[in-house]
């Protein structure tokens, strides 16, 4: 008899509350510091109203998901559920997949925590390919295993329209920050598993898609076997016509259609802050359904 399995993530996959109603999922929302107050995303925290407060130079950081919120949906779940698939942000980005780790330990099974070391776009898709294996028959446990063999198999290039939040979090220097405003150089930064590192120079928005989109199509046709065994995405911070107008060029470009444009997470944005535009790339997981 198949397991009853539930999925669960974190709001950096960019999955709603309202999302994943309809998908079948369970969302953690993440909490931030503004300012010395609590917010907590899609909750009390929208996209617009974390944007309003990254322009006011709001102090913002990030934080892990309340322990006490974890085990409290966790229970809950299992009254009705065999298993939980749990799937986190990178562990390269939190210590939030170590400590939901730690935390299974006492569920005897029952909670598997997938470390797959995702953000955004491409962890969404990780809870779309860990319902449709759910689907298939697979145990939590299976599940896990699969989402962690394939964890390099995707992709993410972001270009930054300014490096004044990575200064401000010291991951850059304040000369460097004003030499690229000065030349208005659009840094192009990847996402290769764990973490967030630099890719490229632009000397302009045009040249700088063009880049991503260069490699992109190197990586699908090197890493990935072709347009047919991936999905590519399109995410944003705060530049949404923008991210609309790029959904077009790539379709065109590399002869895919984009699967899904969403938001970058907000714990991703407020080191990169708006106006920042990506691509990615998921590799198809149909060998194991």
């Amino acid at each position: 008899m198949n397991q009853k399995i539930a999925v669960v993530t974190d709001s950096n996959s960019g999955i709603t509350n309202k999302l994943a109603e309809e998908l079948g999922v369970f969302v953690i929302p993440m909490p931030f510091l503004i300012d010395g107050e609590t917010f907590y995303e899609d909750i009390d925290l929208s996209q617009d109203g974390f944007y309003e407060k990254l322009k006011n130079d709001a102090e913002i950081s990030t934080s892990q998901p309340l322990v006490g919120d974890v085990l409290s949906l966790w229970d809950k779940l299992l009254e009705s559920y065999d298993e939980i698939v749990h799937i986190p942000m990178s562990s390269g980005l939190s210590g939030s997949c170590a400590t939901a780790t730690a935390l299974a330990a006492d569920y005897e099974g029952r909670v598997e925590v997938v470390n797959n070391q995702r953000i955004s776009v491409t962890q969404r898709q990780s809870v779309m390919d860990a319902v449709a294996l759910a689907a298939a028959g697979k145990s939590a446990r299976e599940i896990r295993c699969i989402l962690e063999e394939v964890k390099f198999e995707s992709s993410i290039y972001i270009m930054m329209e300014t490096l004044k939040y990575l200064k401000k979090g010291g991951r850059v220097t304040p000369a460097a920050a004003a030499i690229a405003t000065v030349l208005r150089i659009r840094p192009v930064l990847q996402i290769q598993g764990e973490k967030l590192d630099a890719f490229a120079k632009a000397r302009s928005e045009k040249l700088g898609r063009g880049i991503m989109i260069d490699a992109m199509r190197k990586d699908i046709d090197t890493r990935f076997g072709g347009t047919d065994q991936v999905r590519v995405f399109v995410a944003h911070t705060n530049n949404e016509a923008a991210a609309r107008d790029f959904v077009q060029t790539i379709e065109q470009e590399l002869g895919v259609e984009i699967v899904y444009c969403d938001p970058l997470s907000l714990s991703v944005s407020c080191h990169i802050g708006p106006g920042a535009l990506a691509i990615a790339c998921s590799k198809k997981i149909d060998r194991f359904l």
